[in-house]
């Protein structure tokens, strides 16, 4: 393991468990330090523990669409590890479940301003506070659900399509200093995406051409490429993570 990160410190959202984790624990152990945000405290304080201690991680519970929340994040980022090199957006919410013409609206607002409006405020913040002077990398959490209509998921989708677009936009806007970038899984092992494939795991999988799920570690490993200067000529590119699902049309 290289330690590309060293110096840095990373801020992740949504990070007590799962995919936020995984990169979590990648960005740690190439170096890094990492400020974990969720909404419990009991379970980052869990996750830090996983990712070494106080040492190479810091928690900071709350809502990841709340501006206070998001402001004492990025100060106490800087206030103990003395800078903001690194943002990932991982946070993602999909409360319901139905056709578009149904849906409850002030549900749909509150999946756009978590999945989309929180992302371009976190931006913003680090952007003002660090990045905007000494640059950075950030990367975004979409979904393979934002490629096509999805019935059943039409307005998750919808905010990761514009998530896609806003990643693209803000690229352009915040270039050179600062790269932003996205990834686009398909099908994770996680507790979020549990209802998609628990209990026909195998049948799920067989519609990949990799024959498996994804696992948070894969997700980490792309997003850390992402945010290092392996990835330097890179900027506003969305990286499908799909075990080849979508080339069959079934993802």
């Amino acid at each position: 393991m290289t330690r590309r990160f060293e110096g840095r410190t990373a801020i992740v959202t949504g990070a007590s468990r799962g995919i936020g984790l995984a990169i979590a624990q990648r960005l740690v152990d190439e170096g890094a330090r990492v400020v974990v945000t969720a909404r419990k405290q009991e379970a980052l304080d869990e996750a830090v523990a996983t990712l070494g201690g106080p040492a190479h991680a810091l928690a900071v519970a709350g809502k990841a669409d709340d501006p206070d929340h998001q402001a004492e994040t990025v100060n106490r980022a800087i206030e103990t590890f003395g800078s903001v090199d690194l943002l990932v957006n991982n946070v993602g919410i999909n409360p319901v479940f139905g056709p578009v013409v149904d849906l409850d609206l002030a549900a749909a607002r509150k999946i756009v301003e978590v999945n989309c409006l929180a992302v371009l405020s976190w931006v913003q913040r680090v952007h003002r506070a660090w990045m905007g002077e000494h640059g950075g990398a950030v990367v975004n959490v979409s979904s393979v659900v934002g490629l096509r209509p999805a019935p059943g998921m039409g307005i998750y989708g919808a905010s990761k399509a514009m998530l896609t677009y806003l990643t693209q936009e803000l690229a352009v806007e915040l270039g050179p200093a600062v790269r932003v970038n996205a990834v686009a899984p398909a099908v994770v092992k996680t507790r979020f995406a549990a209802p998609l494939y628990e209990g026909r795991e195998e049948e799920v999988a067989a519609a990949y051409p990799l024959k498996r799920l994804g696992l948070p570690s894969d997700v980490g490993g792309v997003v850390a490429f992402l945010l290092s200067e392996d990835a330097g000529w890179l900027t506003g590119q969305l990286i499908v993570l799909d075990g080849g699902v979508t080339l069959t049309g079934s993802g």
